[in-house]
């Protein structure tokens, strides 16, 4: 199932369940009207306290009344407790940096307020020089998770979604660590939706896709990955507890801007779309201020 958070046609934040094609939702107030189950206003309420499963029974009779290009969509998790990113987790993007990866999570924080809408602009100080993209896969983590094994892992999480991990690689350089170049508000978009891992038979096999104006600039897929995301939840929740809500950014492949001979960093009113197979596409315009 796909689970959006919406503006309705009067500006209302609400949610939606997608449909599978994902062009047609179904808003909250006609999933309790055609499925008679009260679900709650708020969206982790309903994804994470067991209103999902409920309506889940009654999917095959949901009436998609509305296109989704006619929606608003906006970043699906308010307020996570936690965003954690992984650095150089993909092979083909290390051997572009010249470096070994680890084989433990190297890991930095976003603050909440970089997450951006699927479709709004990425709006960057006009002090930054190198703007960089990086297209990931996001694991939502579904419930409290403390010191679990590789297996156990796989419970903890409710789902995915494409997150774009936008960097000021200028500022990165010069702190020499990840954490202020990334935290710019706006510095995440992610969506289009969260997909449940029901939906997802292999995450380690996806592809991505990162276009700039057009022009292909990532193409590889999670096969890539120097740590699988089953293994990243079992190594963070030996340090911290996992909370429902966590998103955790699993890095990105090669292609991005600082890796190439002659570095094509993103410039003002440039377009960045990224699509992951079976999670949907997110196109963001690039503005400075």
């Amino acid at each position: 199932m796909k689970i959006a958070r919406i503006k309705n046609a009067s500006l209302v934040e609400t949610y939606a369940i997608v449909s599978d094609d994902g062009k047609r939702l179904i808003t909250r107030p006609e999933i309790q009207d055609q499925t008679g189950i009260p679900i709650p206003s708020s969206i982790k309420e309903f994804m994470f306290k067991g209103w999902l499963d409920e309506v889940k029974e009654h999917q095959r009779k949901l009436e998609y009344a509305h296109m989704v290009e006619e929606t608003e969509l906006l970043a699906p998790l308010p307020n996570p407790p936690k965003i954690i990113c992984l650095a150089f987790n993909y092979y083909d993007h290390a051997k572009d940096a010249g470096l070994t990866p680890s084989d433990e999570p190297v890991i930095f924080m976003k603050p909440r307020t970089t997450l951006n809408s699927p479709y709004s602009n990425i709006v960057c100080p006009s002090f930054v020089k190198r703007l960089d993209y990086e297209a990931e896969i996001a694991a939502i983590i579904g419930k409290d998770t403390k010191k679990a094994s590789i297996e156990q892992s796989v419970d903890s999480i409710f789902g995915y979604m494409i997150l774009h991990d936008v960097s000021a690689r200028d500022i990165q350089f010069k702190d020499k660590q990840f954490t202020r170049g990334k935290s710019i508000d706006t510095f995440a978009p992610c969506g289009p939706w969260i997909t449940t891992k029901d939906e997802i038979s292999d995450p380690q096999n996806l592809a991505i896709v990162t276009k700039v104006n057009g022009e292909l600039r990532q193409k590889s897929s999670s096969v890539n990955m120097v740590i699988p995301i089953k293994k990243i939840i079992s190594s963070l929740s030996s340090i911290m507890t996992m909370e429902e809500g966590d998103i955790i950014s699993t890095g990105t492949p090669a292609g991005v801007a600082m890796s190439m001979k002659e570095p094509k960093y993103l410039k003002d009113g440039d377009i960045v779309e990224i699509s992951i197979e079976h999670l949907g596409t997110i196109r963001n315009r690039v503005v400075f201020q």
